[in-house]
């Protein structure tokens, strides 16, 4: 079924707008009640639940939902469940410990040299395992002009930040010219020399994504936008569309998945996930550990189970399709990586390490141990 018979009478051109897309976004129980035959368990998720956090789509995304299946990975991210109602096991409002590391309303400071600046609260379709549902939730967190005005100016005073996530809720929800003024203000800041731009307009908007926005973007280079599929069935043509523009235009793209227990938990979906996301020329750069925010818990799998589709993955394809899988810590204690530990044994002279198909090799330590840099003193002098 496609759009036209899902959404009778919107044209193609109002579809492909993303400004209809977004003032059309589904947003009560009965708005995807027209749209998909809702279980009693996701009829009783939309009551337990009415008035914790947002719900809500663009129709395009909402598109993607099989209207039968409830185990649609896409619905399961759209639809909230009962559970959600719930505190799992160590669940927290601010998972990441961010508000500690909050200097001015728009900005959170966790590492000495990165600095996340929150350009709005709002989504174009609100996930159900947001890690940051505390400040996107509705509550009137006042994101304003006044509130980008002041995160700018602590960026200006504070010069050991070199890189800035411009993020939110998602930056593209916002005008062109508005995103401009805020890009624009930071790239002015002369110790900041990255840019990430953090949004999910690709998998739930990709209209958001024309030709004027992308020649916007590439003016504030080094600039890399961040996305998040999680799924392969968000690999959608319009997406595919949205990606390679941005490439087309000089940005880079790097992906961002979540691992959801049930939705994307298998190795087989995360090789179908990323081996496509490359050949957009769309870069899997990390699968993150699910967050500790209050009502998740459901969606969340064991640190054990994502090292062990880590392992899973290696030798079955690419490095390059091979996110690092990380971890935010609780408490405000910054981000880690795990991996599957290949190493048996260690002995004089070496290691045993254990290969992706079972095997054993031994690698020699070299006979000279020594890894200073002695260039280092030559290259690093006056700096």
């Amino acid at each position: 079924m496609d759009w036209q018979e899902r959404f009778p009478g919107v044209s193609a051109e109002e579809w492909r707008d993303w400004r209809w897309q977004q003032r059309a976004a589904l947003s009560s129980l009965d708005d995807f009640a027209r749209l998909l035959r809702l279980t009693g368990e996701e009829r009783e998720g939309f009551a337990r639940t009415a008035g914790a956090f947002r719900v809500g789509a663009t129709p395009y995304y909402a598109s993607l939902a099989d209207p039968v299946h409830p185990d649609c990975p896409v619905r399961r991210q759209l639809i909230p469940l009962p559970a959600e109602a719930e505190d799992g096991p160590g669940d927290r409002g601010d998972p990441t410990g961010e508000e500690p590391h909050r200097p001015v309303r728009a900005v959170v400071q966790k590492y000495p040299d990165r600095a996340l600046l929150l350009a709005t609260d709002r989504c174009a379709a609100y996930c159900r395992h947001c890690t940051r549902r505390r400040i996107t939730g509705g509550e009137g967190n006042g994101l304003d002009r006044e509130a980008l005005t002041e995160a700018v100016d602590w960026l200006r005073d504070h010069p050991g930040v070199r890189e800035v996530i411009v993020s939110g809720g998602d930056p593209l929800v916002l005008a062109d010219e508005r995103l401009e003024e805020i890009l624009a203000a930071v790239r002015a800041i002369p110790h900041v020399r990255i840019l990430r731009l953090a949004t999910r307009a690709p998998v739930t908007n990709p209209f958001r994504v024309t030709v004027p926005l992308a020649r916007l973007l590439r003016r504030f280079a080094p600039l890399y936008a961040v996305t998040h599929f999680n799924h392969p069935k968000e690999l959608a043509p319009e997406a595919r569309e949205a990606c390679e523009r941005l490439v087309d235009h000089g940005v880079p793209v790097e992906n961002q998945s979540v691992l959801l227990r049930r939705i994307n938990s298998s190795a087989r979906v995360l090789v179908e996930l990323n081996e496509r996301l490359l050949e957009w020329r769309v870069r899997p750069y990390y699968l993150h550990q699910g967050d500790l925010a209050r009502g998740t818990g459901h969606l969340r799998t064991p640190l054990r189970a994502g090292v062990e589709l880590l392992a899973a993955m290696r030798g079955r394809t690419s490095g390059l399709a091979i996110p690092n899988l990380a971890v935010d810590l609780p408490g405000g204690e910054g981000k880690v990586t795990l991996a599957p530990d290949y190493v048996e044994s260690r002995e004089a002279g070496g290691t045993w390490l254990r290969g992706p198909r079972g095997g054993r090799a031994f690698y020699p330590d070299p006979a000279e141990a020594d890894t200073g840099c002695p260039y280092d003193e030559v290259w690093f002098a006056g700096r």
